[in-house]
């Protein structure tokens, strides 16, 4: 269901198009035109994006309480019924419509529990290329969406991640376990002098790597399972200080350790690499998927602190870019969404106050 195909199919052209319609319904008319959009009897793309692309988490929350769509899981949350995946994916492609379109438009109004479960239970059957996202959801996530992930795991696929990923067979098996485990601190307290002892003993793991696989370091497995990000973000200050380098820098050749450090350190600069690299002309289908994860997932979170450090990084502004490499409606829905987030920053929640235990849509 999360897997799609190609980043510039696009949908049908409409004999309205999205720039023509410069006035927004009011929201008490929302989801009767929404309703209306899903009818059965083919899908308005035009409507799906003009009204979704402005809404705010709440409003996405009282549309799957209010929808046939989705289903009250025991957990509490809203779970998309599994024959309504189907039945989007038929009207979608009856109009020969653009599948990643269709997954954006899915993936922006789940529950964000139920969308990292899914998104996590697609990256261990996939294998292990695909393991980088397992590292993305644990560390880029506050320990209330963790949990909420792993629970809505249970729901859906009736194990625990946990023991999952405790079978799968790599080398990175100890780290993923931890971190999809990790429940970690969020308060403000950080403790110097053990960042400082903490940021030593990971030099002294990298500079004698020759005879031990750092991911496999107990101690380094446990330092970025367990610590707070504010402590980790500490430790790798020091480490700059301690050895005049930059720790990225020394972790070239241990591409999970660094990708796990930055995700829970400088995640905006992590997600701006990952989002060149979907919106680049030989980028394979996995990269390409990222593009609609990285808007769909970070909207209501960091979205706007992305965006700057990608137009910082690369020098041209996101929606830009978007504009220049993607074709129709699905271009349109992720700009709106981007667009959105520069529009309206007092949306955003705090990351982690959301009553679903999330801030994503």
């Amino acid at each position: 269901m999360m897997t799609e195909s190609s980043i510039v199919q696009s949908f049908p052209s409409q004999n309205t198009t999205l720039k023509k319609k410069n006035k927004l319904m009011d929201p008490p008319d929302d989801f009767e035109a929404l309703s209306k959009a899903v009818s059965g009897f083919g899908v308005d793309e035009d409507t799906l994006i003009l009204i979704l692309g402005k809404w705010n988490t709440e409003q996405l929350r009282s549309f799957r309480k209010r929808t046939q769509f989705f289903l009250e899981d025991e957990r509490l949350f809203e779970r998309l019924d599994d024959n309504q995946i189907a039945f989007w994916t038929k009207e979608f492609l009856r109009f020969k419509a653009s599948p990643m379109g269709r997954n954006a438009v899915v993936q922006w109004t789940m529950h964000p529990w139920e969308r990292d479960a899914r998104l996590a239970h697609e990256a261990i059957t996939k294998g292990p290329e695909s393991y980088g996202l397992l590292i993305e959801i644990a560390c880029t996530r506050s320990s209330e969406e963790l949990l909420g992930a792993r629970k809505a795991y249970q729901s859906l696929f009736n194990q625990s991640i946990e023991d999952v990923v405790s079978r799968i067979q790599c080398i990175e098996r100890k780290l993923l376990v931890a971190l999809v485990s990790s429940y970690r601190y969020e308060g403000a307290q950080v403790n110097d002098s053990t960042a400082r002892s903490e940021a030593r003993t990971l030099g002294t793991a990298i500079r004698t790597s020759n005879k031990k696989n750092l991911i496999e370091d107990d101690k380094i497995v446990r330092m970025l399972t367990i610590r707070s990000k504010l402590h980790l973000k500490a430790v790798v200050k020091f480490y700059k200080d301690l050895y005049g380098r930059d720790i990225y820098k020394d972790l070239e050749s241990e591409m999970r350790l660094k990708e796990t450090i930055q995700c829970l350190c400088n995640p905006q600069t992590y997600f701006s690499k990952v989002l060149i690299d979907a919106l680049k002309d030989d980028a394979d289908d996995d990269k390409k998927e990222a593009l609609t994860r990285v808007i769909v997932t970070r909207n209501n979170v960091d979205m706007k602190e992305i965006g700057e450090e990608f137009n910082k990084q690369y020098e041209v502004p996101l929606s830009r870019k978007i504009e220049e490499v993607a074709l129709g409606n699905y271009k349109n829905f992720l700009v709106s969404l981007i667009d959105r987030i520069n529009e309206n920053p007092s949306e955003i929640p705090i990351m982690g106050s959301s009553s679903e235990g999330g801030a994503s849509g």
